[in-house]
């Protein structure tokens, strides 16, 4: 990382509260290892060192302004990619017990990596998908919290996520834009799922001004056993 690039994220990051100098050497080796690996394996397609200090790693850290991430909680990352919103919060939050899950097998294959030479404890890699894991008994209704920023529609992702979240948990999801339409077309399928819409914060990404979402749900209730439903149905046909 050039030292242009370690100033905006260190500068970013300080928008949000967040004095990243401690962390600075994980970042840096994960943005090397990031930047290697995406030279051959298809990880991420934002591959400019601008585009990841700030898209990736400032975006992931905008998880903590939902305030729902502080002491030793059990979180999971579903769909997470690369690691991410993840990899970059267990790094400046180490007491974090962090799961990660992909259905792709090279992106966790990746986050396996990183956490090892990062040794980071605390941290498991699953390959799988969200619809099958949720009717685990040794991960349904077991996290603290959930975290999201697929692009997939609100009560799909509340449908992936919900059922790992135990009662009094939260899922965090991250979206893109501003959410009033989607949150309405799903209030119906969160409640179905057990959940009550907390709090929504809207913002502006450090460095670039684009809007962001933070869509924080509570767990109130168990989720009914009928979810989620098999794999690809989400999706395909979101809870209404």
């Amino acid at each position: 990382m050039t030292p242009d690039g370690r100033k905006l994220l260190l500068d970013s990051a300080m928008a949000f509260g967040v004095n990243l100098e401690p962390a600075l050497p994980r970042f840096e080796l994960l943005y090397e290892r990031l930047v290697e690996a995406s030279a051959t394996t298809n990880l991420t397609a934002i591959r400019d060192e601008r585009g990841i200090v700030l898209k990736h790693f400032v975006d992931s850290l905008s998880c903590l302004k939902s305030s729902k991430l502080e002491g030793p909680l059990r979180v999971i990352d579903v769909g997470t990619g690369a690691g991410f919103p993840g990899l970059p919060l267990k790094m400046v939050r180490p007491e974090l017990e962090m799961t990660f899950l992909d259905a792709t097998q090279k992106k966790i294959a990746f986050i396996e990596e990183v956490c090892r030479a990062m040794n980071l404890a605390q941290t498991h890699c699953i390959w799988g998908r969200a619809e099958e894991l949720g009717h685990n008994p040794a991960h349904r209704e077991t996290y603290d919290r959930a975290l999201s920023r697929a692009v997939s529609a609100l009560n799909t992702l509340s449908e992936l996520c919900l059922p790992l979240v135990k009662v009094g948990g939260f899922m965090i999801a991250q979206k893109s834009q501003r959410v009033e339409g989607e949150l309405e077309q799903a209030q119906a399928a969160i409640r179905k799922l057990g959940g009550t819409v907390q709090e929504v914060i809207s913002f502006k990404l450090p460095g670039l001004g684009e809007l962001r979402t933070l869509v924080v749900i509570e767990k109130t209730s168990p989720t009914p056993p009928a979810y989620p439903r098999r794999a690809g149905v989400p999706a395909k046909n979101p809870l209404s």
